[in-house]
């Protein structure tokens, strides 16, 4: 339990999206989650993500978690998408690391593509070049705007080419950021357009099949691609994993359903040995990250816990400084646990 919970004696905090909203920058975000992956990179436990799938109504249950000590925090994600609503729901508990109480429960929608696009940008951050300037996004929905508002803070964007294949999406999204950022933002009508002279290249489509050609890729180029977790569905080819420095979030996710790594591994192009490392110990120092300017480096984002517990924390800590968010009570095993009737 933190010193302000103990003080108040506070019971659980609970935060709906609304609440969340405007509670932290990008930048908060990124600084939160390049802490998390530092933890994991020295050590602390996280796990990929479990995924239960049923069909009629066709919908997946997803759950993953982390424990990051030096936050002081521990919980994950667990949400719905699909089933016969048609709807995705986030729940986020987060609890003490050292107590085991529970801190708060965040209705975690609206942070999601903050929290993972902070994972994108503290790779771009450790594997792309110092001077690279020129992003190319392909994908045009909230997860490309969250990577978009993260990565502009750890690198002075001068260029963005956005694609997807809806014309109307892209322009949308090219000029909502155009008013927003300093760098050109500007719609383009390939993805091998947007790949021209880019430094960083940010994958972020609901795609099942590649959606660049890795040949296209010039050297010195960094890749985030974070738009497919599952075995048999792929946003990068297997040129790309060939020719990159490969770093997962996870170690152990790249063969368990990174979609593009195990899709060059079964062509032979690759073996396991080819994940360079996760990034959490790049971030570390546990391992270098990019090594020169001409090489071409890939982050394979998933979704992990780590981001999740890292800015979770984060936006409680800040909800408690704001006054913010209602309580509700959990009832310890101790007293709750007994097996009689009431």
């Amino acid at each position: 339990m933190t010193e302000t919970q103990a003080e108040t004696g506070a019971e659980t905090l609970f935060l709906t999206s609304e609440q969340i909203d405007g509670l932290a920058s990008p930048g908060d975000y990124v600084a939160a989650v390049r802490d998390g992956y530092r933890q994991v990179g020295e050590g602390a436990p996280a796990y990929p993500r479990q995924k239960f799938n049923r069909t009629d109504p066709d919908g997946m249950f997803t759950s993953y978690a982390a424990l990051l000590p030096d936050t002081g925090a521990m919980g994950g994600y667990m949400y719905s998408s699909g089933f016969g609503a048609g709807n995705a729901w986030f729940m986020t508990p987060v609890f003490d690391a050292e107590s085991g109480e529970p801190l708060a429960v965040l209705d975690g929608a609206s942070m999601n593509p903050f929290k993972t696009g902070a994972a994108g940008a503290v790779a771009v951050d450790e594997l792309a070049r110092d001077d690279a300037t020129t992003l190319a996004v392909i994908g045009s929905g909230s997860q490309a705007r969250g990577q978009l508002h993260t990565t502009a803070t750890v690198r002075d964007l001068s260029d963005v080419r956005v694609f997807s294949p809806t014309q109307a999406n892209r322009e949308a999204f090219a000029d909502e950021f155009d008013d927003q950022l300093s760098a050109d933002v500007r719609a383009v009508d390939s993805s091998t357009a947007a790949l021209d002279g880019a430094d960083i290249v940010i994958t972020a489509t609901k795609a099942s099949e590649p959606v660049f050609d890795g040949d296209d890729l010039e050297p010195g180029t960094h890749v985030t691609a974070m738009g497919q977790y599952q075995e048999g569905s792929r946003e990068l080819d297997t040129a790309t994993i060939e020719r990159a420095t490969y770093v997962p979030d996870l170690r152990e996710r790249a063969t368990y359903d990174a979609g593009a790594f195990l899709a060059a591994l079964e062509e032979g192009a690759i073996t396991e040995d080819h994940v360079h490392a996760e990034l959490g110990e790049v971030v570390a120092g546990e391992a270098p990250g990019r090594t020169s300017d001409e090489e071409i480096t890939v982050f394979d984002s998933g979704g992990t816990g780590i981001e999740t517990v890292a800015a979770a924390y984060m936006l409680y800590e800040r909800a408690l400084e704001n006054d913010s968010g209602s309580t509700i009570s959990f009832a310890p095993a101790s007293e709750a646990l007994t097996g009689r009737l009431p």
